[in-house]
Order: structure tokens, then sequence, then C-alpha cells
């Protein structure tokens, strides 16, 4: 059974920078796809960023430029740092583990972590 776990929320004032770190628990992370969600109360949940199992990345235009995705093979992690946050990131999170066929599909999920952009 795969278990996806995230960590790294928290608060942050407009501006600043947040970085979730997310640990898979399989052997077969590497042939994994990895991406970051994220919902907001009373809004869609968005997939924000994206990276295959090669390393290629995809980003939300919302975050695109602000946030980077980025994966440890060797340590089953993968992360997201954002940058310049704003309140309009505030979000649960939810790190998910999936595989790319016409478009990225998640499988995986984790329990989500808070992450609040305010003064």
């Amino acid at each position: 059974q795969v278990q996806v776990v995230e960590s790294g929320g928290g608060l942050v004032q407009p501006g600043g920078s947040l970085r979730l770190s997310c640990v898979v628990s399989t052997s077969i992370f590497s042939s994994l796809a990895m991406g970051w969600y994220r919902q907001a109360p009373g809004k869609q949940r968005e997939l924000v960023a994206t990276i295959t199992r090669g390393g290629g990345t995809d980003y939300a235009d919302s975050v695109k430029g602000r946030f980077t995705i980025s994966r440890d093979n060797a340590k089953n992690l993968v992360y997201l740092q954002m940058n310049s946050l704003k309140p309009e990131d505030t979000a649960v999170y939810y790190c998910t583990a999936g595989y790319y066929r016409s478009s990225y599909e998640s499988i995986y999920w984790g329990q989500g972590t808070q992450v609040t952009v305010s003064s």
C-alpha cells in the first residue's frame, strides 16, 4: 500500500516563502509521477504543479514563476517550494502520486497540509 504524507504547512506573511515536503512509502517511487493539488474553502480543487518520473515539470498559471516542484528519488521525497506567497495561495495542499497518460492522473493522496498566507 502506498502512503503519502505531507509536511511543512503553516502561517506565512504575504511575500514570504514556504517549502512543503512529501514522503511516499513505496518501492516504485521513481516510476511515479507526482503532483500537488490545493483546495481553498468554497473553491474548486486546483492542480498546482506536477513532476514526471523523468523530472519534467508543469505548473498552473496562477503559480508559474513563484512555485517550484522537485523530487529526490533516492529519498522518496517531493517538494513544493513556494515563494512570493499571496493571500489567495491560502488553501489545504495535497501531495499526490500517480501517472501521466494524456494528462496527470492522481491515484494516491496525502491527508493535506494547511497553508495560510496572512499578515
